[in-house]
């Protein structure tokens, strides 16, 4: 277990650059941009899996509840995150989004066989949403399009659907990680009609061309391998928590390279949500009691 909860912390790794890289390809359409980065993805898993053999290439073959699954979540996630990013500004998406960790750690105290819910789950929740609700008050950025709620809502939506996919993932331990690249060319295809449907194509620039090739190789590729390894083998309330060093990284990131302001809010905000999922998933310790060291 400490093996595969090791490699979902590489896949948070990964997603902290998501909302930079998003960024960076600021101007190509939603479903465009999740075509586009999947398709990077796929592509590249392709090669992975062509390289090992026919014998890769048949772990594709998997149960169909296991593909819809994962069809749906990452479809509507990615979905539902880009147009977030559009429409309010980008710190804000990342820490609303991030709120899924959290929720992680709740769901699993209370998903069967999992651990009692206790009053520090409770009142990390609300540590949680006491960030959630500084994030919202923060006006010093406006939003980029008058959809601006629309895009809030969307980014609590991405940490509804993240959770609850995490942990009902663990269903399917016995479905090979590999199978999530063909799960990937799938929302490449989703995403290339509904843009063809409903949005106008534009072509990227260099920039906006390598933010994709970079969300295709790590946040949309790799990390979802990772991450779905952890999920069905790893410790869920540990990930979750560790899983907070995303926001940190992300907010981080998008300061630095000036996509947005060091706000004393979004300072706060972040310390509320880190430190809600941290408390959240803190274990009690346990003290041996003398009887039991005798003879």
């Amino acid at each position: 277990m400490g093996k595969a909860t090791a490699v979902g912390a590489a896949a948070i790794a990964f997603w902290s650059g998501l909302a930079l890289l998003a960024v960076g390809a600021k101007g190509i359409p939603p479903f465009e941009l999740l075509a586009l980065s999947f398709g990077v993805a796929f592509l590249a898993g392709l090669v992975v899996l062509a390289i090992r053999g026919r014998s890769a290439l048949a772990l594709l073959r998997q149960p169909v509840e296991a593909w819809i699954t994962a069809f749906l979540a990452i479809f509507f996630y990615h979905a539902l995150y880009f147009f977030a990013l559009a429409t309010i500004p980008p710190v804000q998406a990342s820490l609303i989004n991030y709120l899924w960790p959290l929720l992680i750690v709740l769901l699993a105290a209370l998903a069967p066989g999992g651990e009692r819910l206790h009053m520090r789950h409770v009142v990390g929740a609300i540590l949680g949403l006491g960030g959630a609700t500084l994030i919202l008050a923060d006006q010093t950025t406006e939003p980029q399009l008058v959809g601006g709620i629309a895009g809030y809502l969307a980014a609590a939506g991405c940490a509804v659907i993240w959770s609850v996919y995490s942990v009902f993932n663990h269903r399917f331990a016995h479905v090979p990680s590999e199978m999530l690249i063909g799960v990937c060319g799938g929302v490449a295809l989703a995403g290339g009609i509904v843009h063809a449907m409903f949005e106008s194509t534009v072509w990227p620039t260099p920039q906006q061309s390598l933010s994709i090739l970079l969300l295709g190789i790590g946040p949309t590729g790799l990390a979802f391998l990772a991450w779905d390894h952890a999920t069905k083998h790893g410790n869920l309330p540990l990930l979750g928590a560790l899983s907070y060093f995303a926001p940190l990284l992300s907010t981080l990131l998008l300061i630095v390279a000036g996509y947005a302001p060091a706000t004393l809010l979004v300072g706060l905000s972040a310390l509320l949500i880190v430190g809600g999922a941290l408390l959240a998933s803190a274990r009690r310790s346990t003290t041996v009691r003398p009887e039991a060291t005798s003879n």
